[in-house]
């Protein structure tokens, strides 16, 4: 089957589903986005396909699953803008690299600035892309309605859209595509993606790991990444690494599918909303985590009703559109908003964790500097600023702001 220029086949399964050997040279912890991405990397750029991929659940079910599939590189300081900005570029020729179609759309990205406050920090965030290299403009609020028609824009607004930044590069994919084109690509490479294979502790040779324990027995390891998300700290935990994350659940929705209407993202921090329209036709809207702490992938009723009361209030043509349904997944946010990516105390354990809400966007470029992390034993330059030695030193990469919503 051809789409769009694409070979996608349709044979009775995309990947294999192997039992898992006594040992590998690595082993990746979550079959999620990045989990997929490290082993592609590591097969594709450093040739190492002794690999295993272990889910607890099924494939790409946990935040792969569950977000909102926007991709924009628009961060507002320097190691943010290279790393995010990496990931784009990667997103851009993936299609064509993994023979596979997965409905990516530059469809544009706004975020909207509400009182003049966020209209400073927006421009100081547009001129500091320029300056990294990455594609921004400041749009005016005639402007803003020119890319998104249904955005109202009048003055009668609680909260009147004063300007926008804009970039054009962003947009959407569909996770779902993505991670099987990634585990169809891993598995023609031989990486084992081994499902319902929970790990529940580690096997260490004094400060260093060799194993992991599973719910299907002990696996060796000559390298391990943990590539878990929400749940990356409670794995840590058994080895008394305690990393600065704190989980929470992360609801998005969806609606009946509709016309094509929405021809962009629109991010509103003020209002507390964003939104996009998936190729199918639905509205896909998100907002900021469920402020307790949790693992359970469902949140509070009050943050639904937020949300739509904000979307509603931005696109008043949304008002007769039906709810279908919510989801949520469980994010780890640090305490400046910037992922860990690196080695830990533990020789031949590194982490990629604490994505917080950023997750999906970064997959191609996560997976491509964990894997040379993992393969050489050192950061790629990319990621060199994101170890956790940055919570003791004091270098924070703080991007609060950089978030569509405050969390």
């Amino acid at each position: 089957m051809v789409v769009d220029g694409h070979t996608s086949p349709a044979p009775d399964r995309l990947w294999r589903n192997p039992e898992p050997k006594s040992n590998y040279d690595v082993v990746i912890v979550g079959a999620g986005g990045h989990g997929l991405a490290t082993a592609y990397y590591l097969a594709r750029n450093h040739g190492v396909t002794d690999v295993a991929v272990l889910e607890r659940g099924w494939l790409a079910g946990g935040n792969m699953a569950r977000n909102t599939t926007i991709i924009r590189s628009n961060y507002l300081l320097d190691a943010s803008a290279a790393l995010y900005d990496h990931a784009l570029r990667l997103w851009e020729g993936l299609p064509e690299e993994l023979d596979h179609e997965f409905q990516f759309s530059q469809c544009g990205v706004l975020n909207l600035a509400h009182t003049e406050q966020e209209a400073r920090d927006a421009r100081r965030r547009a001129f500091a892309n320029e300056l990294n290299g990455v594609d921004a403009e400041w749009l005016t609020p005639d402007e803003t309605a020119e890319v998104c028609p249904i955005l109202d824009t009048s003055p009668r607004l609680r909260y009147p859209v004063l300007g926008a930044t804009y970039q054009r590069r962003a947009g959407v994919a569909k996770h779902d595509l993505v991670a099987w084109a990634l585990a169809r690509k891993c598995d023609e490479m031989g990486v084992d993606l081994i499902q319902n294979c929970e790990v529940t502790g580690f096997v260490t040779a004094g400060d260093r790991v060799t194993g992991v324990h599973t719910s299907r027995g002990t696996i060796g390891a000559g390298r391990v990444g943990l590539a878990a998300a929400g749940r990356t700290s409670l794995l840590t935990d058994t080895l008394g690494i305690s990393l600065p994350l704190q989980s929470h659940p992360l609801q998005a929705m969806a609606t009946e599918i509709l016309e094509p209407v929405h021809p962009c993202v629109v991010m509103s921090n003020h209002v507390h909303v964003y939104t996009s329209q998936a190729h199918k036709g639905e509205l896909v809207l998100g907002a900021g985590i469920d402020t307790h702490n949790g693992y359970a992938q469902r949140g509070s009723v009050h943050v639904i009703e937020n949300q739509l009361a904000a979307a509603v209030e931005l696109f008043p043509v949304f008002a007769r559109a039906h709810l279908l349904r919510t989801w949520a997944g469980t994010v780890d946010v640090t305490p400046d908003a910037s992922p860990i990516i690196g080695p830990t105390p533990y020789e031949d354990l590194f982490v990629n964790c604490g994505w917080g809400t950023g997750g999906f966007k970064a997959t191609p470029g996560a997976g491509w500097v964990f894997a040379h992390t993992i393969a050489t034993g050192a950061p790629h330059p990319l990621n060199e600023p994101y170890g956790m030695e940055r919570f003791t030193s004091g270098a924070l990469i703080d991007e609060h702001g950089a978030a569509a919503v405050a969390h």
